[in-house]
């Protein structure tokens, strides 16, 4: 088992999912099949940031045959979590050596491949890089996560020299469930600029802190990740209502109430029913998942 980095791009023509589906042609199955079971980092263009950049890691759970396009295959992944912020490849000289050369020039020959496998420390080094930015609006203080570090990954002593950590103590960081909940948090709340998509309300409590809950679309019990396009950042009501299928959304993100709905709720929505989303295509909740809550929680 390797590590390895797919590159993908939000308009790409391949049938790609981010964090679940990643559609490949047949020249790259030797190195996917190498991966199955291990973790692999996103690379590619976002948009709205010029470069490309580092953006996301998950596992590899199994690789199948397209049965539609020939020499075509699909990687299932899970386990799916973004970066704090765009990792740039050139960043700290290169974080790939057969990619960055010494001078900084690029392997022209490397950087056209769409899956490249690397070795664990380059891992391990990428996911420091992406998930060691503070919590901008941390859980309050009574809260049980109050219980975390206020850095993110494993902190050496102020006077070490600062190494990329050990890729076991990645993984086993990366795969904690309190610290996904906290990054999930972190990164919806963040790109909704603390304001629920559904009311339109940013509300900041008296420490400063953001009232905004970061909801899953897929549950994670019931196999949803926690990209930020499996997620939306909502107010604790329409959450609960969300939560319970009293509201969804269309594809579109018209906001979809449920004939279940034993009151109008419509002076908590925003007047158009129209979710507010960011404006990035990538950092938007993904068609499939919400058509996986319309068919799988919604009751219409």
């Amino acid at each position: 088992m390797v590590n390895a980095v797919f590159y993908h791009k939000e308009d790409t023509t391949y049938k790609d999912v981010r964090g679940k589906l990643y559609h490949f042609p047949g020249t790259y199955l030797s190195r996917v099949v190498q991966t199955i079971g291990s973790m692999i980092v996103y690379y590619g263009p976002l948009t709205g940031v010029s470069g490309r950049h580092y953006s996301g890691i998950a596992r590899v759970r199994a690789v199948e045959q397209d049965p539609d396009l020939p020499n075509h295959h699909f990687a299932h992944l899970d386990e799916y979590i973004d970066f704090d912020r765009p990792v740039d490849y050139r960043e700290n000289g290169g974080f790939e050596r057969q990619l960055v050369r010494p001078d900084l020039s690029v392997n022209g020959g490397r950087s056209v491949q769409a899956v490249r496998l690397i070795d664990a420390h380059e891992f391990s080094a990428i996911v420091e890089a992406g998930l060691s930015e503070p919590d901008e609006w941390p859980a309050r203080i009574d809260s049980i996560d109050d219980a975390m570090p206020a850095r993110t990954m494993d902190e050496p002593p102020q006077d070490a020299y600062i190494a990329a950590p050990e890729p076991r103590a990645i993984i086993s960081q990366v795969i904690n469930r309190p610290f996904r909940d906290l990054k999930f948090r972190q990164h919806v709340r963040k790109v909704y600029d603390r304001r629920c998509a559904f009311t339109g309300l940013r509300l900041i409590n008296g420490g400063g802190r953001p009232e905004v809950e970061a909801a899953h679309i897929i549950p994670v019990e019931r196999g949803g990740n926690d990209s930020v396009q499996n997620g939306i950042a909502l107010s604790g009501t329409v959450h609960w209502m969300f939560d319970r299928g009293l509201l969804s959304l269309a594809d579109d993100f018209n906001i979809l109430c449920s004939r279940h709905l034993n009151a109008d709720v419509s002076h908590l929505l925003v007047p158009d029913l129209m979710a507010r989303v960011p404006a990035e295509r990538h950092l938007r909740p993904h068609p499939h998942y919400i058509a996986w809550h319309r068919d799988n929680i919604f009751k219409q």
